[in-house]
């Protein structure tokens, strides 16, 4: 279990840490172009609707969530640390994407190495109330165990703090 929560989190940097390498696929080119951005959670802002997610630490000292993604639900990890959503080969293909392995191309490097993967956009990711549209994700088809909700997800859904064992995401009133 250690090593497992030790590759998670290694992915989870790494994934962090990546950065636009120009070799992405068109739809991931014009996404960016047109602007990331949640027109629902924008309308609950304005409305002045509350949309705070509340998480509970995990026994292992993670914070994970059951998170709607495209209509399919996915348990992810919560990673303040990755820049965008990681998905697993098995939630990606749940999702009803495909890929081949000569279109994987490495968009990371973790201490095990370069992490391979494949750039997508997810059309919408929901947890609770909070919802974002057009959201960039990788697929990470070998030596991930738990997909991610990074930060293509976080940073649209205002404020993420951690106090008292919990994660509040959502308004920042």
């Amino acid at each position: 279990m250690k090593n497992l929560v030790i590759t998670v989190v290694a992915i989870g940097l790494a994934v962090g840490f990546l950065a636009p390498t120009g070799d992405e696929p068109a739809d991931v080119a014009s996404a960016e172009a047109a602007g990331n951005g949640s027109a629902r959670l924008a309308a609950n802002r304005t409305r002045g609707i509350s949309a705070d997610a509340v998480l509970s630490r995990s026994s292992d000292g993670h914070f994970y969530a059951d998170v709607s993604v495209d209509s399919s639900e996915l348990r992810m990890l919560v990673d303040t640390g990755a820049s965008v959503v990681a998905l697993t080969g098995e939630d990606a293909a749940a999702l009803g994407f495909e890929w081949h392995e000569d279109e994987l191309f490495p968009i990371a490097r973790g201490a095990s190495g370069d992490v391979i993967g494949k750039r997508v956009m997810l059309d919408r990711v929901r947890l609770g109330e909070l919802e974002a549209e057009n959201v960039e994700a990788v697929i990470v088809p070998h030596g991930l165990d738990i997909s991610l909700l990074g930060q293509s997800f976080l940073g649209q859904v205002g404020k993420v703090e951690i106090a008292d064992g919990q994660m509040t995401l959502g308004s920042s009133s």
